[in-house]
């Protein structure tokens, strides 16, 4: 046992170095502290529990400049949100009542935006006691004042004499939740040291456990996201040599620990989004530059959830096929593109057009996102073939052959109740893509289609944004005899982000985008599988519902055991092998 009472440092510092570098890894935790009359303190309890799990904590000091709040959760692993004070009214829409103690205006405010920022970054959150009742306030909750006068009926005892590191009272536990899953029991009795409570628990969230009269006691989130709730203490437990409370930091920094890992793979690879239709809402008077809630990718967006790239599309709804009517829509796909051009114009200092997969890392290096350009439905070169090279010439690096409906180019996977394939003016126009070096994307293509398609392209082609018939028996997902066929050519099939096309029933999740992924996978092999999110074009599922979300992705893929290399692959190395080989001349 060390005394401390004589220090060696050169020894200690010795020790250090003589062996090789090797020290383990552990996340970073950001813990919220306590703090008035110009001392910002933490109880023991909270960093010995973090220690203890695994983690490396620190105490997040008071300050008002947003920008240094950035730059902390940017820093962080994981966020426990402590206990403390009783949050002000004021910030929630109320006026204080009588019961209402002690406040501090200056912390509710750093800490409500520490968890509305931190959950926009997908960053790991634990709440303890005010750190639950501020979470659910931060997202739309409402809480009760003073649970002894506001709520109905009688309470037990919620703010007890006993020592902190002692049970007062037991918890109900819902069986399908995530504190079921660690603690394996119902009942868990737990201290408690509050008179603030959750009233309507926020949206994205549910109750998971309550005390006996009827006081909300855990909340987790609804959308696969890692931040959990207690009303309790279960820091303090461990300061009687008492484990019982670790399997909550155990899971805690297992989360930090995975989220870490997801930084770090986007760090050192180019992640890819292979479709999304933004531009669509251009009209709407977006601001690209900002966190517009119109829109599921922009800047903040792909910055929090660490995408590098996305190919945005200029979508073209298949309308009449008059002369008049043709001539409108390719006028319409390069005024679509103008406005893209226009708007990474105005944010030329963030964002960049790429044209080719070399662009694409020089960018990443720079500190910049990349955009690139898509045609969505070959109804935009009309009958003229010249058209082709046009867009091509402009940066369109895909064009899918056709939309929801036949074109002059092929028969689609919705209405086309004869069968159609590739025309005789769609052969041509596959050949002089081929020629150009713009990929061939079959998303939407009806099956006669895509068989024409594979045979009459001398390159790999693409499916920019479709998924798994096996699992969702939808026209647009294509069957294993198709993802077969499509590896063996080359090309990749990326999967799609659309509910419709994940599940028949019931709204999607990332763990169906995951099963369909495996299943692809499996039938195609993990060189032809990728992600095609579809944002803005209706997709978006609960746990991936935006640009900022896809980190959650890369979280999942590492839970289901994919390696770095392979995941490098799925966000985008197969796509881009395909893009090189096509642009080749």
């Amino acid at each position: 046992m060390k005394t401390f009472q004589t220090f060696d440092i050169s020894a200690e510092y010795d020790a250090i170095h003589r062996t090789f570098p090797c020290h383990k890894d552990a996340p970073v935790i950001g813990l919220t502290g306590n703090y008035q009359d110009g001392v910002c303190t933490l109880l023991e309890g909270y960093f010995a529990s973090i220690l203890k799990a695994g983690g490396v904590p620190f105490i997040i000091p008071p300050s008002d400049d947003c920008n240094i709040l950035i730059n902390t959760l940017n820093s962080l692993d994981g966020l426990v949100l402590t206990g403390g004070a009783d949050i002000n009214p004021l910030f929630l829409g109320e006026e204080p009542i009588k019961e209402l103690h002690s406040i501090n205006p200056r912390r509710d405010r750093q800490e409500l935006l520490l968890a509305r920022l931190a959950a926009d970054r997908q960053i790991p959150i634990l709440g303890i006691c005010r750190g639950m009742q501020l979470m659910n306030a931060a997202f739309g909750g409402t809480l009760y004042q003073d649970i002894h006068s506001q709520m109905e009926g009688t309470r037990i005892k919620h703010d007890q004499d006993l020592g902190r590191g002692y049970a007062s009272h037991t918890v109900k536990i819902e069986k399908d939740s995530l504190l079921y899953k660690l603690f394996g029991t119902e009942t868990l009795p737990v201290n408690s040291f509050h008179h603030q409570a959750i009233k309507d628990v926020a949206p994205g969230f549910r109750v998971t456990a309550c005390a006996g009269d009827g006081v909300l006691e855990a909340m987790e989130s609804t959308e696969y996201k890692s931040m959990l709730g207690v009303q309790w203490h279960p820091e303090c437990f461990i300061l009687q040599d008492d484990e019982c409370m670790m399997p909550i930091f155990n899971w805690f920094i297992g989360e930090a620990t995975s989220f870490r890992e997801a930084k770090r793979l986007h760090s050192r690879m180019i992640t890819l989004d292979s479709h999304c239709d933004t531009p669509m809402f251009f009209d709407q008077g977006i601001n690209f530059a900002t966190r517009d809630k119109k829109i599921l990718v922009d800047m903040h967006k792909m910055s929090e959830g660490r995408l590098d790239a996305t190919i945005m599309v200029a979508y073209l709804k298949q309308l009449e096929r008059t002369d008049e009517a043709l001539l409108a829509a390719t006028a319409k796909a390069d005024r679509i593109l103008n406005e893209i051009e226009e708007m990474v114009a105005k944010n030329y200092t963030a964002i960049e057009l790429a044209y080719t997969t070399v662009d694409l890392p020089i960018l990443k290096a720079e500190g910049k996102k990349a955009i690139m350009l898509g045609i969505e439905n070959g109804y935009a070169i009309g009958k003229d073939i010249a058209n082709v090279e046009h867009f091509s010439n402009r940066g369109v690096v895909y064009m899918t052959l056709c939309h929801n409906g036949n074109n002059d180019i092929c028969g689609s996977a919705r209405y086309n109740e004869e069968g159609l394939g590739v025309s005789a003016f769609g052969e041509q126009v596959i050949k002089e893509m081929n020629r150009v070096g713009m990929m061939v994307d079959v998303s939407h293509a009806g099956e006669k289609s895509f068989y024409d398609a594979l045979e009459i392209s001398s390159r790999p082609i693409v499916a920019s944004h479709s998924s798994a018939r096996a699992l969702c028996d939808h026209p647009r997902n294509l069957t294993d005899d198709q993802l077969k066929a499509l590896a063996a050519k080359g090309g990749v099939a990326q999967v799609c982000l659309y509910s419709g096309f994940l599940r028949k029933e019931g709204e999607a999740d990332i763990k169906d985008a995951i099963e369909h992924l495996n299943h692809m996978v499996n039938v195609m092999g993990i060189e032809h599988v990728g992600i095609g999110t579809d944002f803005d074009g209706d997709g978006g599922i609960i746990g991936c519902a935006s640009a900022a979300e896809l980190i959650n992705f890369t979280r999942r893929l590492l839970l289901e055991r994919y390696s770095e290399e392979s995941i490098r692959l799925i966000w985008g190395g197969n796509f881009l092998r395909v893009m090189e080989e096509v642009q080749r001349k």
